[in-house]
């Protein structure tokens, strides 16, 4: 994982880098620059080339390291950021139940917050329209925090269902067992269909297939809550 390193020595306090934070990852501490906010630093480094004394550099480290300095008072506030390609790899907010939604999907349906999100963490981004490295730290958000259950959120229109696929997947190769629904939602900001499953890791040298991955019927029948949320079916027994 990559973040700022600040050279004290360096620093003359002037709080250049600090305006330059999107993110508010930055604080003047004591009169100097302190990365105070680890899981709010995205690594775009905006704030490199603010610095008049070139204090700054980036600096690989460990997952799993503290990201809260202790003694710089923090008050609460909403999750920041939570574009795909901003949000880190590993945070505190991300404990038990995190959505990843398609970006159109806020702009259609009424009361997103209050509907969808119900205070859950979020991840936003476009299958389509991102680059499709970004993806790639799906699997490790979802393994290297306390996840235990994902909600897609998703628009019904096709270059939509790889999000589907991405995280899904990502479900499967994480280690450990992980509920995953899908929520389709339509032009006109309805609820399609939810569907709720628990992916199984893949056997070894088992290739995945987008949408040949899934349970089957008599899987469903033994499981009340994934039972109750069925809602379509396939004429081969399969989830639509």
């Amino acid at each position: 994982m990559r973040e700022i390193h600040i050279d004290r020595s360096r620093c003359d306090g002037c709080g250049l880098c600090v305006n330059a934070c999107h993110e508010g990852a930055l604080a003047l501490v004591d009169g100097k620059a302190v990365l105070v906010r680890r899981d709010f630093c995205d690594g775009m480094g905006d704030c490199l080339p603010a610095c008049p004394q070139g204090a700054i550099s980036f600096v690989e480290v460990p997952s799993g390291i503290s990201t809260v300095r202790p003694d710089i008072p923090l008050g609460a506030g909403p999750q920041w950021p939570i574009q795909l390609a901003l949000v880190p790899g590993r945070s505190p907010v991300f404990e038990g139940s995190v959505v990843f939604a398609a970006d159109c999907t806020a702009f259609v349906v009424d009361d997103f917050k209050g509907r969808i999100l119900n205070g859950r963490p979020v991840v936003i981004g476009c299958p389509k329209l991102d680059d499709r490295a970004r993806f790639d730290k799906v699997l490790a958000m979802i393994r290297d925090n306390p996840i235990d259950s994902v909600e897609i959120v998703r628009m019904e229109v096709p270059c939509c269902r790889s999000l589907t696929d991405i995280v899904r997947k990502a479900a499967e190769q994480c280690g450990r067992d992980v509920e995953v629904k899908e929520t389709i939602v339509s032009r006109d900001g309805s609820t399609l269909r939810s569907v709720i499953s628990r992916p199984r890791a893949p056997s070894p040298g088992t290739e995945l297939v987008p949408r040949e991955s899934l349970i089957t019927l008599d899987e469903i029948q033994s499981c009340p809550r994934a039972r109750s949320s069925l809602e379509q079916f396939t004429k081969d027994d399969r989830l639509m």
